[in-house]
């Protein structure tokens, strides 16, 4: 029989897989990038693509199964969520985004809208069998749908920044994937999650349940989420009006990009702009986190959908 004084090394241990999967996932990685480097074996792309894609959202995911509330949020449904969550949010959005969007100034607004909405459909789907709903388990849920949108974009980001006009670039490649890795955190998961968290916290066996709190939770999500994709063209329109430039929307659209003094400003704009949005996203996670450790629950139920039979 074991001692009692094990179970709370082993229960710390079992908490920290998350980092230790992050530094073995990580030393894997720059290995892989090295290696690649030094052959030139086009073999070993797919190898940098994916590790380098998928290891900040694996381990978030993994850090937040930590923190679930019920049993029935198993390392099973975890990963089915993440996967197929990921999978049919990269493609249900890239339909709907190559049918319903064209290039104007409110693109990336109609870009968070639909991609807002695909992940929430998305999470509603996969864990409509779910006996009890907890907000708790909807905020982990929700935010493995996002990083598992959030993996399945970065690849093909990670992929496209390999071809370049002068050819392959393994360096854009490892670029795009570290400043991905560093604003994943921040991104889908984090989105997803306040959904998530919303769209449980109403919810029961029998019902999703649409409410005046979620409705306005989207619209607020999606505004981060286009905000977010819009900052480098907003940082660069604030930037020229801040510095007395003359400048025009065709003028954009060819790509200007700044100089000196006008370089340094957009810098502090840009970064600014995104460091602004991730602070407002984790204030909000902690509020639906911690209205649901309250355990209130929504009024104002719009409509109720059928959520199908718990298993």
């Amino acid at each position: 029989m074991a001692h009692p004084s094990a179970r709370p090394a082993a229960g710390a241990r079992s908490r920290r897989v998350w980092l230790r999967m992050f530094l073995t996932g990580a030393l894997l990685w720059v290995l892989a990038v090295v290696v690649t480097f030094v052959t030139g074996n086009p073999n070993l792309v797919p190898t940098v693509v994916l590790l380098g894609s998928f290891l900040v959202p694996v381990t978030f995911v993994a850090w937040a199964f930590g923190r679930r509330r019920s049993g029935e949020v198993t390392s099973e449904l975890l990963f089915s969520t993440f996967v197929a969550g990921g999978v049919l949010g990269v493609l249900a959005a890239s339909l709907l985004e190559s049918y319903l969007l064209h290039p104007s100034a409110f693109l990336f607004a109609g870009v968070g809208l639909i991609e807002e909405a695909v992940k929430l459909a998305v999470l509603a789907v996969l864990t409509r069998h779910l006996r009890v709903k907890f907000a708790a388990d909807g905020i982990v849920l929700g935010a493995t749908v996002g990083f598992g949108f959030a993996a399945f974009e970065s690849a093909g980001y990670a992929f496209t920044a390999l071809f370049t006009e002068r050819g392959l670039s393994l360096m854009d490649l490892v670029q795009t994937e570290l400043l991905r890795g560093v604003l994943a955190p921040v991104g889908h998961g984090l989105w997803t999650a306040i959904l998530g968290g919303v769209l449980f916290s109403a919810s029961d066996h029998r019902h999703f349940a649409l409410t005046l709190r979620l409705l306005l939770s989207y619209l607020g999500v999606a505004l981060l989420h286009g905000l977010w994709d819009a900052m480098h063209g907003i940082a660069l329109v604030l930037t020229l009006l801040l510095t007395g430039t003359p400048w025009d929307y065709a003028q954009l659209e060819q790509g200007y990009q700044p100089t000196g003094l006008q370089a340094d400003v957009f810098t502090v704009l840009s970064w600014g702009g995104l460091a602004l949005i991730s602070v407002i996203g984790i204030g909000w996670l902690l509020a639906v986190r911690a209205r649901a450790r309250r355990g209130e629950r929504q009024a104002g139920v719009l409509w109720r959908i059928p959520a199908g039979r718990p298993r």
